[in-house]
């Protein structure tokens, strides 16, 4: 399981990044109200779920208000980023299986692999969300799917659309 928590981390953090590059690069995107956003949202998530496993306080007010620049956001994927990696440099199987409590519902529990699912999962919803805004401003959208990702670092050949 670690292996593959470690690559959908790590995909994450790299289609987080590809699409923030994109965005960023892109003068209306960039200005966009809508996909900072959803930019702020996804990462506000992540650093929730991941807050709670690293037993970290959660500055709910301070963490949701929406900034005012995609730079401000931009910093909180790269810090957050960060503390993943730290994370996942350190964490073993059995931590993954260990159990926490969403705070919201303190009746329901989830293994750490599962809250880290979450996180990769939700943030690739969101991602799809803000690649057809980046369209609907006439953008274009890299290309983030996982297994795109796993064969440009396997070295091998990356797959067509059309495969």
């Amino acid at each position: 399981m670690l292996q593959l928590l470690t690559e959908l981390v790590e995909h994450k953090i790299y289609a987080n990044t590809s699409l923030f590059g994109v965005i960023r690069d892109h003068p209306v995107a960039a200005q966009d109200v809508e996909l900072r956003t959803l930019l702020h949202h996804i990462i506000v998530s992540n650093r929730f779920w991941l807050f709670l496993l690293l037993d970290r306080p959660f500055a709910r007010a301070q963490e949701t208000a929406r900034p005012d620049s995609l730079d401000v956001v931009d910093a909180l994927y790269a810090e957050t980023h960060a503390l993943e990696r730290e994370w996942l440099a350190r964490v073993d199987e059995n931590e993954l299986a260990s159990m926490v409590t969403w705070p919201r519902r303190p009746e329901v529990r989830f293994t750490v692999a599962q809250v880290m699912s979450q996180v990769c999962l939700h943030s690739q919803g969101h991602r799809a969300q803000c690649a057809t805004r980046l369209r609907s401003l006439g953008g274009a959208p890299p290309t983030l799917d996982f297994i795109h990702w796993l064969a440009e670092r396997a070295g091998g050949r990356v797959p067509t659309e059309a495969e």
